[in-house]
């Protein structure tokens, strides 16, 4: 009924922290990536070489990709166009992620121009990866609804597809932006592209803005899709999107993939170990659920319990 495997890409040091007001170092950052890498985690999409005047978060880019790269997992980085590009190869990343918006008022807020035009961004991007001998992929955002026009048609969202197929690329993620997603979008949006697109391999990520992101995460299951992103502590969310909160946790995730028997590959207290080291490091309490609670294996003294007696 599921996959036997499913690879998870870690998305914490760039979607995890990019809202994050007080600036984490790069030294600090760092530690975080070696961690992921240490608890088995192979993809790691460590930042985005965005504009340090949009978000001030990323602007160690190039020292972080630098200071990671060749350490036993693949560092991917967000690139918004050739310029960004430029800075992901000369730094060393080994995948370029390009995205574009689903709808054309997110297209607008989030990159300052309409769909058509962060289409042809993209085609440059893919073109700067494949001359620099990088892998390359794209990222459909608002793909499960838009906050500031609501549910997107899935003939939409193939169409995008269709488009960057065109330009060669071969995997998509479909990104919840603010976590509009239910099992009834996933299914049509997911489904009509499986149809459309059966060579496309596709990775979800989900954000849990309203408690839905592991429900949808089995419905993809459902649907046999094998790559996720989550992001370690359950942070994040898009600083240019209403609403936007955290994505699913990384480590709620491993322990759902275990207990429904699909191997990940990675150490549950690994990234359980991290994510407490990123939430001193943000200095505040994060959503995640396994950090606080631990496996179901995890038992208890009688002695330590309080007993129901007056």
């Amino acid at each position: 009924m599921y996959p036997k495997t499913i690879e998870i890409t870690e998305v914490g040091t760039r979607d995890g922290l990019q809202s994050e007001s007080r600036f984490i170092p790069t030294d600090q950052k760092i530690k975080f990536i070696k961690g992921f890498i240490s608890a088995g985690l192979r993809r790691i999409e460590a930042t985005s070489f965005v504009s340090p005047r949009a978000v001030p978060q990323l602007a160690d880019a190039a020292g972080l990709v630098s200071a990671t790269r060749g350490q036993g997992a693949k560092i991917a980085a967000l690139v918004p166009n050739a310029k960004g590009a430029a800075r992901a190869l000369e730094a060393g990343a080994d995948e370029m992620v390009a995205f574009i918006s689903a709808s054309e008022s997110h297209s607008r807020t989030n990159l300052n121009m309409p769909i058509a035009d962060a289409l042809k961004a993209v085609e440059q991007v893919a073109q700067i990866a494949d001359g620099g001998g990088r892998t390359f992929r794209s990222a459909i955002a608002v793909a499960f609804g838009c906050p500031f026009e609501g549910d997107v048609e899935p003939a939409a969202v193939s169409a995008i597809a269709g488009t960057l197929k065109g330009m060669g690329v071969r995997t998509i993620t479909l990104g919840d932006t603010t976590g509009m997603a239910s099992p009834r979008h996933v299914e049509n949006v997911c489904g009509r592209l499986l149809e459309d697109h059966p060579d496309l391999r596709l990775t979800l990520h989900f954000h849990n803005t309203r408690g839905l992101g592991l429900v949808n995460v089995m419905t993809g299951l459902k649907l046999g899709i094998d790559s996720y992103e989550s992001a370690s502590g359950g942070l994040g969310g898009c600083p240019f999107a209403a609403g936007a909160t955290g994505n699913i946790c990384t480590e709620d995730l491993v322990y759902l993939m275990a207990e429904l028997g699909i191997e990940t590959g990675i150490d549950f207290d690994g990234v359980v170990a991290v994510a407490k080291e990123m939430e001193r490091a943000v200095g505040r309490e994060l959503p995640g659920q396994l950090i606080r609670s631990g496996p179901r294996s995890k038992l208890h003294s009688i002695e330590a319990v309080r007993r129901a007696v007056g």
